[in-house]
């Protein structure tokens, strides 16, 4: 699959650009990419509003970027949930569950679809949390496992965004602390 990139001067780019961000946070190793993700939800007639941020390893147990963010997100009480999405378009009280198929994520790196550690992949994490688009910075290159999370996203119905203009940037940060 050859990514066909959308153009740097769009809506995305302020927030990939806080992925980069994040992904700085990041604690290089030689065994791992350093990646940033950020999680926007998109309500109708509303400005984005950016509901978590994650990084690699920011959590216990060599943890990745999107799987941070959105376990940060879910671990948002109903009030703090609420005080981010004010005011709420719906009548109900906001759950994870109702916000998760309005939410972007921004990704610097292409969500792993295999995890040599055994946990489980990116991919499939945003596949079952339902999410509406991902919009991606750079492929992951092939330094450590072949990965497949694009196609396997967009197999499962997410719409997948390769972001255009800062794929070095992403591909520098991603491998930050790795020897050449």
């Amino acid at each position: 699959m050859t990514p066909t990139p959308i153009p740097k001067d769009h809506e995305h780019d302020p927030f990939m650009r806080q992925a980069l961000e994040q992904a700085a946070f990041c604690e290089p190793v030689q065994t791992a990419f350093c990646v940033g993700c950020v999680l926007v939800a998109r309500f109708p007639d509303s400005e984005p509003i950016v509901l978590s941020k994650g990084f690699s390893r920011e959590l216990p147990g060599n943890t990745h970027a999107e799987a941070n963010a959105l376990a940060k997100l879910e671990s948002l009480t109903s009030p703090q949930l609420q005080s981010l999405v004010s005011p709420w378009p719906l009548e109900a009280v906001p759950v994870v569950e109702d916000i998760l198929p309005l939410v972007d994520v921004y990704t610097t790196l292409e969500p792993c679809s295999v995890r040599t550690s055994g946990l489980s992949a990116c991919a499939d994490a945003l596949i079952r949390a339902r999410i509406r688009r991902c919009i991606i910075g750079v492929q992951e290159p092939d330094d450590f496992v072949k990965c497949e999370g694009a196609q396997k996203m967009k197999d499962a119905g997410i719409e997948v965004i390769w972001y255009g203009g800062l794929e070095q940037e992403c591909l520098d940060a991603a491998r930050r602390g790795h020897h050449t």
